[in-house]
């Protein structure tokens, strides 16, 4: 199956300062993201996240390397059209209310004037901002920023969304608001590439994960391979009764089976600080 970004040998250099200074963003990165999966690309700030995510939407241009979206390169327009992108923080116009913003996000991309209007209300009624559409953005809180944000990354039907720290700044409600979204999206099969220092939020989400350090790949894999499995049986779901789990352990014992809990694993926190330290 043909990957959703397959990148190859990706270097980034940039020239500062009077003395044209080189700085490596990127050092040789290669990357292989599966269609309909979420990804992490993880790392400290300067580790190169961002200049990832900027090539990918042809923002800048690489000194080396290759990226391809869905088997095209990433500069070819038709590549461009099947992409959404939430960038970190967004800055929309707080004159604009959210619908104009999302109407024109979808005039940018070519929508056709008969679909534009009932695309733009279906993708506000999926970020739960039905009601506030019509309010002006300077009005929004954070979370609601991001939510008509997404709105607008969404709005063209993309294939890949980029993801940048989607919860930076908001409380835990509108995090846990964005999580479920973000998992909706997986189940409608679209790919998803999340950047994020909220590793708790990663785990929760990504199936694969890469770590990043200075422009170089230090670690990469699934989260469990990265984490350790946490056991071969974890009961997924809300917290059970006491007289539920009564039940649950009555009915395991019968089978020679008992209830125990699961053994500690390592979260990514403590992979993130083992492979990149604190600095």
């Amino acid at each position: 199956m043909i990957p959703a970004v397959e990148v190859r040998g990706l270097t980034k250099q940039f020239v500062e300062g009077p003395r044209r200074t080189k700085l490596t963003a990127l050092d040789r990165l290669n990357l292989r993201i599966p269609a309909g999966e979420v990804f992490g690309l993880l790392g400290p700030n300067g580790s190169g996240k961002s200049t990832t995510l900027k090539i990918l939407l042809g923002l800048v241009t690489p000194t080396a390397g290759t990226v391809t979206i869905f088997g095209e390169s990433c500069i070819e327009p038709s590549t461009r059209r099947r992409l959404g992108y939430l960038p970190e923080s967004p800055d929309f116009p707080a004159f604009l209310s959210g619908r104009e913003l999302v109407q024109f996000h979808g005039r940018l991309a070519g929508l056709d004037r008969v679909d534009l209007n009932d695309r733009v209300a279906e993708v506000i009624d999926w970020v739960g901002l039905a009601e506030a559409a019509d309010r002006r953005i300077g009005t929004y809180s954070k979370g609601m920023r991001q939510r008509i944000g997404l709105a607008q990354a969404l709005v063209a039907r993309p294939r890949l969304v980029l993801l940048d720290e989607p919860t930076a700044g908001v409380d835990p409600a509108g995090a846990r608001d964005m999580i479920g979204m973000i998992r909706r999206l997986r189940e409608e099969g679209v790919t998803m590439l999340l950047t994020s220092h909220h590793l708790e939020m990663v785990e929760q989400v990504c199936e694969r994960v890469v770590l990043l350090q200075r422009g170089r790949l230090v670690a990469q894999g699934t989260v469990a391979e990265l984490t350790g499995d946490a056991a071969d049986l974890v009961l997924a779901g809300p917290e059970l009764a006491p007289e539920d789990r009564a039940e649950l352990a009555g009915w395991l014992g019968a089978r020679g089976c008992s209830l125990v809990p699961a053994p500690h694993r390592p979260r990514l926190e403590q992979v993130w600080l083992e492979r990149i330290g604190r600095g």
